[in-house]
């Protein structure tokens, strides 16, 4: 249920989002979901992708500053209430949340969560009923 995440810092330079992807596009790695934060001089690039350890290894021969992390992706109603009820149980069980981001799909939202303690975040989740999105649904084969 876990899933690996690669984080990277951008600098703030023209064409440096681009260069990453053509690294990725290059070596046949699918991007499912990004986020992107920035900040005044770089940004933090945060990718789901099919091929993560790849990815992690191409990025680094071409100089990116890459790391990977563990998360953990729920499936939700794409409705109103949808996302309150899986973070009312997160809440209620006293579960931090150090960032999230989503994405929606035929009906169902996809929202990748970091905690300071994946396993318990996947534990309470589970014993909830909350559907989780495995990392063999995301992997490239």
């Amino acid at each position: 249920m876990k899933i690996q995440q690669l984080s990277v810092f951008l600098e703030d330079r023209k064409g440096r989002l681009t260069e990453l992807t053509k690294i990725l596009a290059a070596n046949d790695i699918n991007i499912t979901a990004l986020s992107i934060a920035d900040a005044t001089d770089y940004g933090i690039l945060r990718l789901i992708v099919g091929r993560p350890e790849l990815a992690y290894k191409v990025l680094k021969e071409q100089g990116f500053s890459v790391n990977i992390t563990e998360v953990a992706c729920l499936i939700v109603p794409n409705e109103p209430g949808g996302l309150h009820k899986a973070l009312s149980i997160l809440s209620d069980n006293n579960i931090d949340i150090d960032y999230m981001y989503a994405f929606a799909t035929n009906g169902k939202a996809q929202v990748v969560i970091r905690s300071a303690s994946t396993d318990e975040l996947i534990q309470v989740l589970q014993e909830h009923k909350v559907e989780l999105l495995k990392a063999s649904q995301i992997y490239q084969v």
